[in-house]
């Protein structure tokens, strides 16, 4: 492939580089087919109708407790899955990879904190629980080691898979190769988008489904909040729908996607592709990017679109081609749940920079270690 090495294209396709795909991609942003106008959305944005966005029940009342009895019941009978998705760079943590930098002490680790809540329920349920790490070519090996020098955090190796998000590499505005002022390519992973078809090719499907698995928890690594809870996943369970996105109330600093009423169904828009000059306000709550799918309906295709972001490497201006895991309420039904995002039972903590984290730690804290349970939703 042109602009490449022989042995830079050998590294890529350890992890799944189509180059094919990715000439395609520089020949649309050379012509303009891809671009920043060619995502918007070409409908109209129409607030959900009511009713669309369900609401968590209040503690101890009777739907409470019925929700809670079927979540339960799914994790005890080893029907439960967590996904962590893995693959970025902590760019804002010094460069290192975010699942392996220390949250509550020195093996409290945003993965070890991962794992620590999937043994908690494991004990509580008597169920397996399975944890995949959607990894990627920059955090993989870091990854697997960090799992290794703790020695898995006390979970079987049986019950944890790595397997690795696709790769493509950067572009410049021109659609040619981006190359660093030291001569580099910049390879990247194509959005959480991947999580569908990576999931599905790697076999961690099929012997998901093989075990009984019949539920998958998927969250960022970096959003403490997104833990195993067994209301959601019996609202879940009790919509009969195929995929549950997981809202969060949305104050005046937050960006990102949300619910939209979009060609004739509810659909999760994300924010790259409003149209000049909409106002998403008209919809109170977004996308926290922790989802629960069915497993069985993601053993198919799924014809995602592909979509321009622009990036910064170093001081040059990129390009980069991404999946939005949230276009997937456009093929799935699914249910919307607002969940909160306050107090120890928060389910919407990100984490972005060291600030972020210093000024977080007695929450997190609260969340991991504390005993009492708040009354308020």
């Amino acid at each position: 492939m042109n602009g490449l090495t022989e042995q830079q294209l050998t590294d890529l396709q350890r992890y799944g580089f189509n180059a094919e795909l990715q000439q395609i991609w520089q020949k649309d942003v050379a012509d303009g087919r891809l671009s920043m106008g060619t995502n918007a959305v070409s409908g109209d944005l129409l607030a959900p109708p009511p009713g669309s966005i369900q609401k968590q029940p209040g503690i101890e009342t009777k739907a409470y407790r019925e929700l809670e009895q079927l979540g339960r019941e799914a994790i005890a009978s080893g029907q439960l899955g967590v996904v962590v998705l893995n693959g970025g760079m902590a760019t804002r943590f010094g460069g290192v990879v975010k699942g392996v930098v220390p949250v509550l002490g020195k093996s409290r680790t945003f993965l070890g904190l991962a794992v620590e809540d999937v043994l908690t329920h494991r004990k509580e349920s008597g169920g397996d629980i399975s944890l995949f790490c959607m990894n990627s070519f920059a955090t993989d090996e870091a990854t697997k080691a960090h799992f290794a020098d703790h020695a898995q955090f006390g979970l079987s190796k049986s019950c944890i898979e790595h397997f690795n998000q696709f790769v493509a590499v950067r572009m410049t505005k021109s659609g040619d190769l981006l190359h660093t002022e030291d001569g580099e390519i910049s390879p990247y992973g194509p959005g959480h988008g991947d999580f569908v078809s990576a999931f599905r090719q790697s076999g961690c499907l099929e012997r998901f489904r093989a075990n009984g698995g019949r539920y998958l928890l998927v969250r960022n690594v970096d959003n403490l909040g997104a833990r195993i809870d067994p209301i959601v996943l019996g609202h879940h369970i009790k919509s009969g729908c195929e995929m549950t996105v997981e809202l969060a109330p949305k104050w005046p600093e937050d960006v990102g996607g949300s619910p939209f009423q979009y060609l004739g169904r509810t659909q999760l828009i994300e924010q790259l592709r409003y149209p000049e000059g909409f106002d998403p306000n008209v919809v109170d709550v977004f996308n926290t990017n922790t989802f629960t799918f069915s497993a069985d309906t993601l053993d198919r295709d799924f014809d995602l679109g592909w979509y321009f972001v622009e990036k910064k490497v170093g001081d040059q201006e990129a390009v980069q081609v991404e999946h939005l895991i949230g276009e997937m309420t456009a093929h799935l039904t699914t249910n919307f749940l607002q969940v909160r995002r306050n107090g120890r039972r928060t389910r919407f903590l990100p984490l972005k920079t060291p600030d972020d984290l210093q000024s977080a730690l007695e929450e997190i804290a609260e969340i991991y270690d504390g005993t009492d349970e708040e009354d308020n939703i």
